[in-house]
């Protein structure tokens, strides 16, 4: 059903910055009249302005704070920001869930960046977010995290509108004036529109077990699912993480698990300690395979800390440097995967964990740069031991995997699985 009228949430401090918010809403509105601006003020001090439509004292009463200006006042920064993002997310979220915001915009510096990009990530994937913001041009993970918020670099500060500012701020309210009607227009379609309709699988993927990953989504495709594969760079496991928690996958296939070795040695593509919980915590038909957990990933080779001095390493990329994980390494792995998989899965019985014994990569396999058997064998070893007595079935398998049977196997059997789901009446 398409709302009433299209409208865009635009999350600020205006107590600082209310001369660049009252221009991107001129500008959101000449773009298109139609158009209905909500200004929300997370601001540090009250700013009295008819076009601020939830005021700064609303939001504060929405995060549970119970104090009057003056206390907000006295707050360390960082707690009168956490508060502020409280209230700003809570109202945000409830017009998201409602219906009634079809986009959201921000506009600032670090304090105006964190506390619209907080705001932001506990919105739905695909909701439209976009930033403008003087640290887009900088490492912008932590405020973009495993979501979809889309960053733009103001290029001058945003203090004062001049002819630079202007420019991008005009371009930003353009871009989400268009986001939000093309958002309207998609969900009022409905899911047959977006391709929802298909149960929807997630895949774990990394450039070396692209080929067999590539044939596993060929043939679920084949059969019917819609397929998101993930890149296995820390923000990709997330992202397929945070799809399971929000019920948009029907099943996993966790080809790819090699975040968890960058987790453990410390390299550059962690997906954090929650990697490998989401599926199993919301009872999702799920494969779990070990593709990848031969390296550690780093950057440029003079980026490798000097402690791993006289490790094998293999450079991927000019950009890329791997490193062997080592025997102990990949017994600790086994340990973690079967620990999580353990301590997470409420059905047990649609978690299978399935072993390439013939490499775990394609520079894995026997005659390629990382070939350790050994080093495999402790991971077998400690995921088989590590999950017996459970429900959680392990099966190893002659192939390496990107063998095109070993896909078609995984793909197969998670098929079953979620059919298996869908019989019980928990689909």
């Amino acid at each position: 059903m398409a709302p009433s009228q299209i409208s865009i949430a635009v999350i600020g401090t205006f107590d600082t910055k209310l001369e660049e918010f009252l221009y991107l809403r001129a500008q959101i509105l000449q773009h298109d009249p139609s158009l209905n601006v909500i200004l929300i003020d997370a601001g540090r001090s009250v700013t009295k302005h008819e076009a601020i439509i939830i005021r700064q004292d609303e939001v504060l009463k929405a995060s549970g704070f119970k104090g009057d200006e003056n206390a907000l006042r006295s707050l360390p920064r960082a707690d009168l920001i956490k508060t502020m993002i409280n209230g700003a997310s809570a109202i945000v979220q409830q017009l998201q869930g409602r219906g009634e915001i079809q986009a959201a915009i921000g506009l600032g510096g670090s304090c105006g960046t964190t506390i619209a990009s907080a705001v932001m990530r506990e919105l739905p994937v695909t909701f439209p977010k976009l930033i403008v913001s003087t640290v887009a041009s900088s490492d912008t993970s932590s405020y973009v995290a495993e979501t979809d918020i889309t960053m733009m670099y103001s290029v001058v500060d945003v203090a004062g509108v001049n002819e630079v500012l202007k420019a991008v701020v005009d371009n930003a309210a353009a871009a989400i004036a268009g986001m939000a009607k093309a958002y309207a227009k998609r969900t009022e379609k409905g899911p047959s529109h977006t391709g929802a309709t298909k149960k929807g699988v997630g895949i774990t993927m990394f450039g070396v077990t692209t080929k067999g990953v590539d044939a596993a989504r060929k043939w679920l495709e084949q059969h019917g699912f819609e397929v998101y594969v993930f890149h296995a760079t820390g923000a990709g496991g997330r992202a397929m993480e945070r799809l399971a928690r929000e019920g948009r996958l029907h099943g996993i296939l966790d080809l790819t698990t090699t975040e968890l070795a960058d987790e453990l040695v410390g390299g550059v593509f962690s997906a954090g300690e929650s990697r490998l919980t989401a599926a199993a915590k919301a009872g999702l038909p799920q494969i779990v395979s070990v593709g990848a957990l031969d390296m550690v990933n780093f950057g440029p080779s003079d980026t490798v800390p000097k402690e791993f001095e006289g490790r094998k390493l293999f450079e991927h990329n000019p950009s890329v440097t791997l490193m062997r994980t080592t025997e102990q390494e990949c017994q600790e792995l086994g340990q973690r995967i079967a620990q999580r998989l353990r301590g997470s899965c409420t059905k047990p019985e649609l978690t299978e964990v399935w072993l390439p014994l013939r490499g775990i990569s394609a520079i894995a396999i026997e005659g390629q740069a990382f070939h350790d058997k050994v080093a495999d064998e402790a991971l077998f070893t400690a995921i088989k031991k590590g999950l017996e007595g459970s429900a959680i079935r392990v099966v190893e398998v002659e192939f390496d995997i990107n063998d095109a049977s070993w896909s078609e196997k995984v793909a197969r059997k998670l098929s079953e699985l979620i059919e298996k789901k869908g019989e019980k009446g928990t689909a």
